[in-house]
């Protein structure tokens, strides 16, 4: 149905009120977008208040519940990011594009409602000069001149004069009377002309253009409504992946890897102490008969002191050799100490030459030192490899401006490329070094294990795999192996040399990790081999 011609009143009302309506909706779609972004700012504010940093975290990061704790936050702050998209997906395609169709919208409904209004002024003029064209006046006196020509001729002493002159006054009121009477009729019929085309054309357009308008309002506010609804459906499917990165990151903890962990990097390496001989002071001391030097009298075993623990409980699940033997209880390795023994302990705590560590890690127990001389040895090499792929690099840089000089001048680079081949010389030299402490580390434990095996067959040995690991393998140097796995977020497309294409759930292999550039390279299902956006991917534990 259409509108009525008769309600302009209520159709201005109802569609001011329409728009008041959109500029309502429009206002609560910002407050909830605040509201979205307020939240992802205390999320991302609390997942980077408990996030890890520095090497002690770094430590604890390798056992499972630490990590999974560290994912849980990687996934928290990623699903912080969602709700930002939200925040800004609602601004931009809710209230930027209402506010821009109620501008439009109020425009034109003011140029539709000014249209009106000019109309019913039209016909209002129309009205007031058909009102001054009536001829009741006119009328009114041409009667009155024939009732006198009347009154004259049945007068028996009016002259014929009298009567004709009368008789003329009364014709020519008649006849302006009669003109009249014809300029009403055509005003009349020109005003009902314009009435009829008032209320049956103009008016009704202007309205149905007011409803058209109307119900386009409604039918924006109803898209609006459902993109309320289907901007947070949109990104359901990526908040659903972070919380089952959560759930995942919970359910990959294993407990018992974890203490097998902490065993492995705390084991200090060191023999459990051999049983204290009885020394009969009736007989004067004892000499103790075993093959040690300068036949001291026999004492228990004395270890490296390198820090202090606190057992709460003596029959721990962990191996003894994770503690030192300032903490194994009487009766396991060990006697009261004397007066003279705490002294000399205390001295050992506080003497200079314990409380530094040396460079070598010599002042650790044998395992612990050969972790770290690893671990540096890993780190200077991944720093040398930056410094050749840099120096490379220039090189590189250098011959492409010799054979351009339009391009730059090569001996710019020259203070650079200096600069970097000192610092390979440097770390080479460093690796070097670390490499020889391991050896030496690596050698003696393994000359201190085989005499332990001749003297004391008795005693319970636990092997360590990680001592095979030392093995050259130079001659592997050439094939490349891969680092990992990863699974992609999204779709990429690889345009540029040396990028690839990827599709969103496919499996891919690690070929080099990102080293800082915000690229990594991988390897296809279908041999294909590229760079890609590191952030478009997630690596699989």
């Amino acid at each position: 149905g259409k509108w009525g011609w008769d309600q302009y009143d209520v159709i201005d009302k109802h569609t001011q009120s329409g728009l008041d309506l959109a500029e309502r909706y429009i206002k609560f779609v910002k407050e909830r977008s605040e509201i979205e972004q307020t939240y992802a700012k205390l999320l991302r504010n609390l997942t980077k208040k408990y996030l890890k940093r520095g090497h002690k975290d770094e430590q604890d990061c390798k056992y499972s519940n630490y990590a999974s704790f560290q994912d849980i936050l990687a996934e928290l702050n990623d699903y912080a990011g969602q709700r930002e998209l939200i925040a800004e997906n609602m601004i931009e395609s809710i209230c930027n594009n209402l506010s821009k169709y109620l501008q439009e919208l109020k425009q034109e409904r003011k140029n539709h409602l000014s249209d009106a209004r000019k109309a019913q002024q039209s016909l209002d003029s129309s009205l007031k000069h058909l009102e001054s064209k009536r001829f009741a006046k006119e009328w009114a006196e041409a009667e009155k001149t024939v009732q006198q020509v009347e009154r004259l001729e049945n007068d028996p002493n009016s002259t014929k004069l009298d009567v004709e002159k009368a008789k003329h006054v009364a014709n020519a009121r008649t006849r302006a009377a009669e003109e009249c009477r014809n300029d009403y009729a055509a005003e009349l019929q020109k005003y009902n002309k314009e009435q009829n085309c008032y209320y049956y054309v103009e008016i009704p357009q202007i309205f149905n253009k007011l409803q058209d308008l109307d119900e386009n309002r409604i039918r924006k506010m109803a898209e609006g409504y459902c993109k309320f609804s289907d901007i947070e459906k949109n990104v359901l499917p990526i908040i659903s992946r972070c919380l089952e990165g959560i759930t995942a990151a919970g359910t990959k903890i294993d407990e018992k890897q974890d203490s097998l962990l902490f065993i492995e990097q705390n084991k200090s390496g060191f023999e459990r102490p051999a049983d204290v001989e009885f020394e009969d002071y009736t007989q004067g001391i004892k000499v103790s008969n075993s093959d040690t030097i300068l036949n001291q009298p026999k004492l228990r075993p004395k270890l490296r002191l390198f820090r202090k623990h606190k057992v709460s409980n003596v029959h721990s699940r962990f191996h003894l050799d994770l503690l030192p033997v300032a903490v194994l209880p009487l009766g396991i390795g060990r006697r009261p100490p004397s007066r003279l023994a705490c002294l000399s302990n205390s001295h050992l705590l506080l003497s200079p030459q314990f409380s530094t560590a040396a460079e070598d890690f010599s002042h650790l127990p044998p395992e612990q030192r050969k972790k770290k001389l690893q671990a540096k040895i890993d780190d200077i090499s991944k720093d040398l490899q930056k410094e050749q792929d840099q120096s490379d690099a220039l090189e590189k840089m250098k011959d492409v401006y010799v054979k351009n000089s339009q391009l730059g001048d090569p001996a710019r680079l020259e203070p650079q490329i200096c600069q970097t081949n000192q610092k390979i010389g440097h770390l080479k030299g460093e690796l070097a070094k670390y490499e020889t402490w391991l050896s030496e580390a690596v050698g003696g434990e393994e000359s201190s294990n085989n005499t332990n095996n001749n003297s004391q067959h008795s005693l319970e040995m636990t092997s360590d795999p990680s001592q095979n690991i030392y093995t050259d393998f130079d001659e592997f140097d050439d094939i490349e192996m891969p680092v990992g796995q990863c699974t992609a977020l999204y779709t990429f497309e690889g345009n540029n040399e040396g990028t690839i294409s990827i599709m969103e759930g496919e499996l891919l292999t690690v070929m080099e990790k990102d080293k800082g550039d915000g690229w990594m390279r991988v390897l296809r299902a279908s041999g294909e081999e590229g760079y890609i956006p590191s952030s478009y991917v997630k690596i699989n534990a």
